[in-house]
């Protein structure tokens, strides 16, 4: 099974495909998507959803895992993460992908084990789940993080029991 983890924001958004061998893990590919400071909010938007759709065609996952909405202060900065998220999951479900979403505190509890565990610890245990040598950009971190999520510790028969969102 592939998964593909996105960590969305709108300027810089993490992207990873995790895929399932039997018991063990491997990254196909993680990146992050940069969209410049000077573009709109609707090409920022745009660029988002092509980015995603072209993630998509290129590397077939069976379902993506996003992050669940948290608490923001900053009502704008929600608006402006649901609006990414919102061309996140259209570029997706444009595509026939189901996409399941995960609490920060899951993530953190399906990697570490303890769902107050630090970023760079979650960071380290994907890089070791998955045998990478070099550190992860934080964006594609992440990413790679929820993809492991949605894997770890699931049979097929309970991925394919979840609902999507």
């Amino acid at each position: 099974m592939r998964v593909l983890g996105i960590d969305t924001s709108l300027r810089s958004t993490g992207v990873a495909v995790v895929e399932s061998r039997g018991t063990a893990l491997a990254a196909v590919e993680y990146d992050t998507l940069r969209i410049p400071a000077a573009a709109s909010l609707s090409e920022c938007l745009r660029r988002l959803a092509d980015g995603i759709g072209e993630t998509i065609g290129r590397t077939a996952p069976d379902a993506v895992a996003i992050e669940g909405v948290f608490y923001c202060k900053n009502v704008k900065t929600a608006i402006v993460l649901g609006e990414a998220r919102g061309a996140v999951i259209a570029a997706c479900t444009a595509r026939a992908v189901p996409v399941y979403e995960y609490e920060p505190r899951r993530i953190k509890q399906a990697l570490v084990g303890f769902g107050g565990a630090e970023k760079a610890q979650v960071r380290m245990m994907a890089m070791r789940l998955l045998g990478l040598d070099v550190e992860p950009q934080e964006d594609a971190g992440d990413a790679l993080a929820l993809a492991i999520c949605h894997l770890h510790g699931s049979t097929v028969h309970e991925v394919l029991r979840r609902k999507p969102i």
